[in-house]
């Protein structure tokens, strides 16, 4: 017998989450399965068992009461009876932390977390005496991840473990549709200014007159409609992190002002010539070459080298297809949900499927294909006949049945505004957009 590590169970319905507690804790466990929810536990109950399950306590939009956590934590001391079990929430209340120890938790653990807390806590749950020890046979082998940590992310994983803890700019390449978001959200979390702003740009929804307003702010009377004075987006990160997605699109001209900023660490308000100092971490995206960009003088070169301190590239879904059963279980639950409908079980060929499909629109076009499948569903069971992948309709957004993609985006979005009463602050949460982004999608579908 040879000692090797234990095994570890993340269930957490934020990716980011998944994300950051996987690189937080990769080097002291053999094996790390990550789950969005704990649903497919139960329906395969031969599942090899976990040393430590890290379980969140809250799932549905808006919940705050932990009582979804301590129900999973009944059903998983039955499937799991050797297991620890650690919960975590963001919301801390110690009084639930009592209830959760009382109703057989090993700690609880509070986000956003302190990552060497994170770790002593989940550690000691390993080496909780008592318990069998975790020896395994010599040859039995690690298990990883299938579908969460496929060998085209593992460097991705690695480069976010060293950059992220760090203040260096961050450069997140991608074809559309890859996760990119996740992948800041990850960072921001990982770093020392998690406990600070996660400030998000969409530079692909903004007006190209309103960029340097919301970027840097204006003062009172700066221009006609400024009636008030405001902070920019870059003020409003201080002492957390700033995500630029889309980089490419921002303007030349301020190109140069933000070049500027990086260097001053101060900004400009419009309608001022007073320099107010920020500080902020910078973490960009985009789905252009922008090495190409500054071949072509379309963007500063100067620029370019500044915000690519570390590169982290991310790989499309098509070659990341070990990721495509997990993340299809994850939104047809979250569509099942949404819609509601019955508990949906993927078949095989549908999985297969999904498999085969080269997915130009990436983890996007798989959240709208499963999102489709949901809603014209007719019983329990998707099958082949629910997807319609057909390349040409799947490329372009349309459908053999009329029913296209952008019609099912515009619903959800109009039914999102229903449930919140048009509050479109919670209707951009439950969608998972930005508010930028819904007023853009908002206005292209006319609502």
């Amino acid at each position: 017998m040879s000692h090797t590590l234990p095994r570890l169970l993340i269930i957490d319905d934020d990716e980011s989450v998944l994300l950051a507690a996987r690189i937080a804790l990769r080097n002291h466990f053999g094996a790390i399965d990550t789950l969005p929810s704990a649903s497919g536990l139960f329906d395969n109950p031969d599942r090899e068992s976990y040393d430590v399950v890290l379980l969140d306590m809250n799932f549905t939009a808006g919940s705050t009461s932990g009582a979804e956590g301590l129900a999973i934590l009944q059903q998983l001391k039955v499937l799991f009876p050797t297991s620890r079990i650690v919960l975590m929430t963001a919301y801390g209340d110690i009084a639930l932390a009592v209830k959760a120890m009382k109703n057989g938790a090993f700690d609880f653990v509070v986000k956003p977390w302190n990552n060497d807390a994170l770790e002593a806590i989940v550690l000691a749950a390993a080496r909780q005496p008592g318990l069998p020890p975790f020896e395994k046979a010599a040859h039995e082998p690690v298990v990883l991840p299938v579908g969460l940590a496929s060998p085209a992310m593992r460097q991705v994983e690695l480069l976010i473990e060293k950059g992220a803890p760090t203040d260096a700019n961050i450069l997140i390449t991608g074809e559309s549709g890859t996760g990119k978001g996740v992948i800041a959200q990850a960072i921001h979390q990982l770093s020392a200014r998690k406990g600070a702003p996660l400030v998000h740009v969409d530079l692909g929804a903004v007006a190209p007159t309103l960029f340097e307003s919301e970027l840097f702010g204006h003062e009172k009377g700066a221009f006609t409609d400024a009636h008030s004075k405001k902070p920019g987006r870059i003020e409003m990160a201080a002492g957390g992190t700033l995500f630029l997605d889309e980089i490419g699109n921002l303007p030349p001209a301020l190109q140069h002002k933000l070049l500027t900023t990086l260097q001053s660490r101060s900004i400009t308000r419009l309608g001022s010539n007073k320099p107010t100092p920020v500080d902020f971490r910078l973490v960009c995206a985009t789905n252009t070459n922008l090495r190409k960009k500054t071949d072509l003088k379309e963007f500063r070169e100067d620029l370019y080298f500044r915000i690519n301190t570390i590169t982290i590239d991310l790989p499309p879904l098509r070659e990341r297809v070990e990721e495509i059963p997990v993340l299809a279980n994850h939104f047809i639950d979250h569509y099942s949900n949404l819609y509601k409908k019955p508990k949906l079980h993927p078949s095989q060929q549908f999985l297969r499927s999904l498999a085969s499909y080269d997915w130009p629109g990436n983890i996007r076009e798989l959240q709208h294909v499963i999102e489709r499948a949901v809603i014209l569903a007719e019983t329990d069971t998707l099958t082949e006949c629910n997807l319609h992948l057909q390349d040409s309709a799947a490329a372009t957004g349309s459908t053999t049945d009329g029913l296209s993609l952008e019609s099912l985006e515009r619903e959800a979005i109009r039914q999102a505004l229903l449930r919140n009463n048009g509050n479109l602050t919670q209707a951009a949460r439950e969608l998972g957009l930005g508010r930028t982004t819904l007023y853009r999608k908002m206005e292209r579908y006319g609502l």
